[in-house]
């Protein structure tokens, strides 16, 4: 029986499937297995530099069409976990690889790690994949499946954690009830590099965990409060934060079939500034030069001198919410005032700020031509902001690209990207996008070399408003691409490409 999961199916769907057909798998069960009896397998991708990865279960690695039990998962993310998942108690081959072309079948994945479990009755086969995805570190936890008939009569949950955050520091836990302080917290144990601990139970409630270096009495981490209020089996992952925040530590909980992560309380957020403000003649007063001033009831910030197509240097400020003023330069003439900017705690964001040109009603009553002369009789130009979400994926196998469409045309409502590789051309190219102004969209590609074609269409014509060739390699990052008018191009129009970076 061969299953393939493929990331196609809608996450949700997809995650009822794998339950239907393991309940399957488990009844049909194998010749060598005792289908009356289970076990239980869950993955972990913690590999900060891997792309999504894909886990294979398979009885048999020498055989595939007539296997009883061959099944390929759909893929999981940095940072995520796959839902636990039954399956008949005997021994197995396990493959852990990532999609390294068009199709998700298991015989055309890239395989990176190859292993072997026996699935015990009613215990959990942990399998993390940690450290670089070249030389990738790979364990497998077997964690016992604990009866909770008990802990629901007297209101108990029960708690493991793992530490794979760095084998350069042992981490000591403590928790705390939600209404209490690090003062009241206990020690639940002093945890090294891998190390799984053994389980503990606590009453149902609300609790706020904090993690030090081992003795220290500096807390380097402070959950918000974390609910547990069922008589459930819970693992704690600790693990590096790759966000903006100073913290070093990211905590996730971790359940049967749920996963939710925390960081710091008390965390940083970080931005930067792209100016997509063009000159037009309607902003006499712009000349291709903005000012901006962040204030939050405790701090303030100033970004000046910005020029337009220009990227900011990246400001790290406290968690909050901000208001915004942008001026023009030269003339100090106010563009937009007391935006409100929301960062977060722990997120890195990029603020993009654009015009709008609008058709003037000043009596409101939907007519912007009240002489009849088909012409409208005001426009204005309006200043506005879009703030996008910057990846933290340090994948060096394949990349995100965000793009963002800033064009607002009479003549055509939509943008068209096409990523075309040296075999294909705009009308047989697998990966493309379409974009309305203002919207972005998300796609991810494989090391390659594309040629990116923006086009348009103008009545029955298709017209290519810019083109340029894109690499990425391994050492690449993810990036934005922001489509928008440029007075200066042959077409008028230009594609900006820059780094998603993370200080």
């Amino acid at each position: 029986m061969k299953i393939n999961l493929g990331s196609g199916i809608p996450r949700v769907i997809n995650n009822l499937l794998i339950v239907v057909i393991a309940a399957v798998l488990t009844a049909c069960g194998s010749d060598s297995g005792d289908s009356d009896k289970q076990g239980y397998i869950k993955f972990f991708n913690a590999s900060k530099n891997a792309p999504a990865i894909h886990l294979t279960v398979d009885e048999d690695l020498d055989t595939s069409e007539d296997d009883d039990l061959e099944l390929t998962f759909g893929a999981v993310e940095f940072g995520q976990a796959l839902n636990r998942n039954t399956l008949s108690t005997d021994h197995y081959f396990y493959e852990l690889a990532w999609q390294d072309g068009d199709s998700s079948e298991r015989s055309e994945l890239a395989l990176i790690y190859q292993g072997e479990l026996t699935i015990e009755q009613d215990t959990i086969h942990f399998i993390v994949l940690n450290e670089d995805v070249n030389t990738p570190n790979v364990q497998v936890y077997d964690i016992e499946l604990i009866d909770d008939s008990d802990d629901d009569l007297y209101e108990r949950f029960n708690l493991r954690l793992l530490n794979l955050h760095s084998p350069e520091m042992t981490t000591d836990v403590y928790i705390s009830k939600s209404d209490q302080t690090f003062s009241e917290a206990v020690l639940v144990g002093s945890y090294g590099y891998q190390q799984l601990s053994e389980n503990q139970k606590f009453d149902q409630g609300s609790y706020v965990f904090y993690l030090t270096e081992a003795g220290s009495d500096e807390v380097m981490f402070q959950s918000k409060t974390i609910d547990y209020f069922y008589a459930s089996q819970y693992l704690m992952v600790i693990r590096e934060n790759t966000g903006a925040g100073a913290s070093p530590f990211i905590l996730d909980k971790l359940s049967s079939a749920s996963q939710t992560t925390y960081i710091d309380f008390n965390a940083e957020a970080q931005f930067n500034v792209y100016n997509a403000i063009a000159e037009h003649e309607l902003l006499p007063e712009y000349s291709g030069s903005i000012s901006m001033n962040f204030t939050a009831l405790e701090q303030s910030l100033t970004i000046e001198n910005l020029a337009y197509g220009q990227l900011s240097d990246w400001s790290r400020v406290n968690n909050g919410d901000y208001s915004v003023d942008v001026t023009s330069n030269e003339q100090e003439i106010s563009l937009l005032h007391n935006h409100l900017l929301t960062l977060p705690e722990n997120t890195n964001k990029t603020v993009i700020f654009y015009t709008d040109v609008k058709n003037v009603d000043d009596d409101d009553d939907g007519d912007v031509d009240e002489d009849g002369d088909g012409i409208v009789d005001q426009q204005e130009v309006i200043v506005h902001s879009l703030v996008l979400d910057n990846s933290t994926s340090e994948s060096i196998y394949n990349h995100k690209i965000n793009m963002v469409n800033l064009v607002d045309s009479e003549d055509f409502t939509l943008v068209n990207v096409y990523f075309i590789r040296a075999d294909e051309t705009i009308a047989t190219a697998l990966y493309q996008r379409s974009l309305g102004f203002t919207s972005d969209d998300t796609i991810t590609l494989n090391n390659n070399t594309y040629q990116v074609y923006v086009t348009a269409k103008d009545n029955s014509s298709n017209i290519v408003l810019t083109s340029f060739a894109l690499t990425l390699d391994e050492s690449s990052r993810d990036q934005f691409m922001v489509i928008e008018n440029d007075p200066y191009s042959v077409s008028g129009y230009k594609a900006s490409l820059f780094d998603q970076l993370i200080e």
